[in-house]
Formats: C-alpha cells, structure tokens, sequence
C-alpha cells in the first residue's frame, strides 16, 4: 500500500489539538453560563446569616445589625427591664403568650428570647413598616403606666420591651424575632436557628 504523501504523526497531532482547543473552548463557554445559575454576591449576601458581637453592648443599650436588608435590633436589658417586662399586666397586651407565629418557638415565655436579658427583634412595626422608637424608660412615652418599650410614631403603635404589641393600637401583631442562635456568649448569629448551625 502507498501511503500517498500522508504524514500520520502530523494528522494525529492536529486532530489532537483541534480536540484540545474545543475542549477548552467548551468548559471556556460553560462555565460562565453555570455560573450565572448561582446567586449574586448582593442576594448571597442579603440573606446570610449575620454575625454581632455583644460584648461591649452596656445595659439597657441597643445596638442595630442588617439582616436580609431589615434592622434587627439587640438589646441588653437591665434587671429592672426584665423585671417590668415580665411583670406587665397581660390583659394590656393583644397578644401575651405571642401565638401568632412572629417567632421561633425557642424564643417564648414574656421575654421572648434565648437568654432573659439579650432581646433580638426586627426593628419593623407590623401595621405598615414604620421603624418604632427605643423607649426603654417607664416616662419615656406620654402613656398611663408605660413599662418601657418602643413606640412607633408614624400611627401610634406602643410594643413593650420584648416587642409584644398593646391593644388597641394600628399594629396588629408582635414585632418580628429573626432566627438566632449564640455562636458565644458575646456573638450571635442572626438567621441561623441552634439546630441549623
């Protein structure tokens, strides 16, 4: 057989690179294509879970942190905070033993929290997402017998200090409490529950 001019060793070469080159330019082609399947940093980073540090938070202060684009605020409440709150005349409340589901079901009881005296809520007033005032002090607000809390300006809504909202006020619910979990005992991770961790 005559093997008419043909260089088998080059065929083999430039069928070899030409495979190389589509291969390449494949993956080159397909990874940015599953790539754009995957969240952006900006929606990753809206929903992430967020670390505060409370170790230099002093009593009866609060301190606010960004989770999902929403203020959630951490407050740490005096033993005369905790007192009052607990010790609230319930039938002022709307909602007491807050069972509607405006938190997890670790965060119970009349302070609704992990621990008595760090309160985690979401700064949003449940009428139409107004921002409430920090009203800690009982002569805080113009209201008989007011035990300290937040007060929302914009319709008169009145919550107490673990965001359990007064009757008769436009909110109709309980401030919101996030998921949360202590990572230590000065840093919590809000948007993560302990059993997701």
């Amino acid at each position: 057989m005559a093997d008419n001019g043909v260089n088998k060793g080059r065929r083999r070469l430039l069928l070899g690179a030409t495979t190389v080159v589509g291969a390449v330019g494949a993956v080159g082609v397909a990874v940015p294509f599953v790539a754009s399947w995957q969240p952006s940093a900006r929606a990753r980073a809206a929903g992430a879970p967020v670390q505060a540090d409370v170790s230099k938070l002093d009593e009866g202060q609060r301190m606010i942190v960004e989770w999902r684009g929403r203020p959630v605020w951490i407050v740490k409440r005096t033993p005369d905070m905790i007192e009052r709150t607990e010790n609230l005349d319930t039938s002022r409340l709307a909602d007491p033993e807050s069972s509607e589901p405006q938190q997890p079901d670790y965060a119970t009881g009349p302070l609704r929290s992990i621990r008595p005296e760090i309160s985690v809520l979401i700064g949003i007033c449940t009428h139409l997402g107004c921002s409430p005032l920090f009203r800690p002090e009982p002569d805080d607000v113009d209201m008989e017998a007011w035990p300290g809390g937040y007060f929302c300006p914009c319709h008169g809504s009145f919550f107490d200090l673990s965001g359990r909202v007064f009757r008769n006020v436009p909110a109709p619910l309980n401030l919101e409490i996030p998921p949360y979990r202590f990572e230590s005992d000065d840093v919590i991770i809000v948007g993560e529950d302990e059993e997701t961790a």
